[in-house]
């Protein structure tokens, strides 16, 4: 079981890295999508290859960042009844759902649109648009997202499968951590504190002086 959880801590680990890449692409689109926006109205001047790269980001976010989710559990969940029942039978109804849809599907949906990424690889397969950009690039998100989610599909069977067995701790249960906005604040607010305390401290020390 050890040696599993070894193994659930790389994939853990690879997914991470991407999601976290994954949140930088945010920010490339949204200046991508502004600076098309300006161009277009300010100049009248429009070009196929940046609305296609929005497109093409926008499928590397969804698609890479698959596995990601999975890991931090934030996936959609209609926890209507599941909320209700005990940890253990929370685990086994995970174990049931990775071993019957989540892997065969991201296994079977992996190999076929892989065969559509080669297609568009040996075809040389272009955009319709004027000046659009290769499709094959985009192609191959599909088979990559699928490859990570079902990697990050094994590495929870594993985590939950640990816990059944009493070797690990119930990753259903969310770390409650603040966010980046709340860490932010909470720096502000410190900040604002000791400059605070330091004019009430410079304040008493000239009074004393007089």
């Amino acid at each position: 079981m050890q040696g599993l959880l070894k193994i659930s801590g790389l994939i853990d680990g690879l997914n991470e890295r991407v999601g976290r890449a994954m949140i930088w692409l945010v920010l490339i689109v949204v200046v991508i999508s502004a600076g098309n926006a300006v161009v277009r109205f300010a100049f009248n001047m429009s070009s196929n290859a940046l609305l296609e790269i929005q497109w093409y980001l926008f499928s590397a976010i969804f698609l890479l960042s698959s596995g990601y989710v999975l890991k931090k559990n934030e996936h959609i969940r209609i926890d209507v009844l599941f909320g209700r029942y005990t940890e253990r039978t929370q685990n086994w109804i995970d174990v049931f759902g990775f071993l019957v849809f989540l892997l065969p599907m991201g296994f079977l949906i992996g190999y076929l649109s892989w065969a559509v990424f080669t297609l568009a690889w040996t075809s040389g397969e272009m955009s319709s648009n004027p000046g659009g950009l290769i499709r094959w690039p985009v192609r191959l998100m599909m088979p990559v997202g699928f490859a990570l989610l079902v990697l990050q599909g094994l590495s929870e069977l594993i985590k939950r499968i640990a816990f059944l067995k009493g070797a690990g701790r119930n990753v259903l249960i969310k770390e409650v951590k603040p966010s980046a906005e709340e860490e932010l604040a909470e720096a502000i607010r410190q900040r604002h504190l000791a400059e605070e305390a330091a004019k009430v401290s410079d304040q008493t020390n000239q009074g004393d002086s007089k």
